[in-house]
């Protein structure tokens, strides 16, 4: 007789498997593949998965159920595979601080083009929004860069508290993806809005003005208001996979919502004539950044894999 349950913690060789609130150590039984995906593990935080229980009570993972969605990002090591960070979420949120340490814009807009393709709301949380005003300019960019692309920013201070009951609400009744580079605070905030959760938080680098990574393995929290967050590792690249260059942009909503003045129906956005979106870049309407990010994953070099 197999149970279903939801996987809270994969650690790639064993799962924690929440079956009717009860935490339950699981392995798989054989190969597990789910047709048509590559991935460096085929069960990941987030899948509802079915469970059988040996005579000796150990769980056995024999199926998983179709994930309603994902996240997923290119295997670092593995070009042809991929790493899905975890399945079956309502919402992406993408963690960013804009000092100490800077979170790269391409990282920004290579986690927000994963999202549309796979059909995730997506938000991105601003934390250390105290640090943050000591740099007024690249504040008031940053909000326009993502706001103009129609992208919501929550800004808040895990350290201070400010802005953290605007993150509730966003979180409330909701399975939550919390993703980011390392050192950008992920942790602190998931103990912020729940303290109960205890999750492992750690120091900046002064060398490297980076963060040391505290999260080892994806990890799902309960939310005493209701919802889930699914707390992930600190990721330092965010490689694209399974996109094809002429359907990118229509993952950069602001450059999707304007190719219809394109002279050519399939205009690449990079050198024809009467381009509307070159154009809108020209005039300051779609931020440069954004343009150059989607410049550098058409000609993905691999640096970000």
């Amino acid at each position: 007789m197999t149970q279903q349950g939801i996987v809270i913690e994969s650690t790639g060789s064993w799962y924690k498997v929440e079956i009717e609130g009860t935490i339950h150590d699981c392995r798989t039984r054989g190969r597990l593949r789910l047709k048509g995906v590559r991935s460096t593990s085929p069960v990941v935080v987030g899948d509802c998965v079915q469970v059988e229980f040996t005579e000796a009570g150990e769980g056995m993972i024999v199926a998983i159920e179709p994930r309603r969605n994902y996240i997923i990002r290119r295997a670092s090591n593995l070009s042809k595979e991929s790493h899905i960070i975890a399945a079956n979420v309502d919402c992406a949120a993408v963690v960013v601080t804009i000092a100490a340490p800077v979170t790269a814009p391409e990282f920004v807009d290579r986690f927000l083009v994963t999202c549309e393709a796979y059909k995730v709301p997506a938000v991105i949380i601003l934390n250390k929004i105290d640090t943050a005003r000591t740099q007024p300019d690249k504040l008031a960019e940053f909000r326009h860069v993502y706001t103009s692309a129609g992208y919501r920013i929550i800004e808040c201070s895990a350290l201070t508290g400010e802005g953290v009951d605007e993150v509730v609400e966003l979180l409330r009744g909701k399975t939550t993806l919390f993703s980011g580079n390392s050192g950008v605070g992920k942790s602190t905030l998931v103990n912020a809005i729940e303290p109960s959760a205890a999750a492992k938080t750690g120091e900046i680098s002064e060398a490297h003005l980076q963060g040391k990574h505290t999260t080892t393995f994806s990890h799902v929290y309960p939310l005493s208001f209701g919802g889930r967050i699914i707390d992930t590792p600190g990721i330092r690249g965010f490689g694209l996979i399974d996109i094809k260059p002429e359907e990118l942009y229509h993952y950069f909503p602001e450059m999707m919502r304007l190719s219809k003045g394109c002279r050519f129906y399939n205009c690449t956005h990079t050198h024809e004539p009467h381009c509307a979106v070159v154009e809108a870049v020209e005039r300051g309407e779609i931020s440069y950044s954004r343009y150059e990010s989607y410049l550098k994953i058409l000609d993905d070099d691999g640096k970000y894999r």
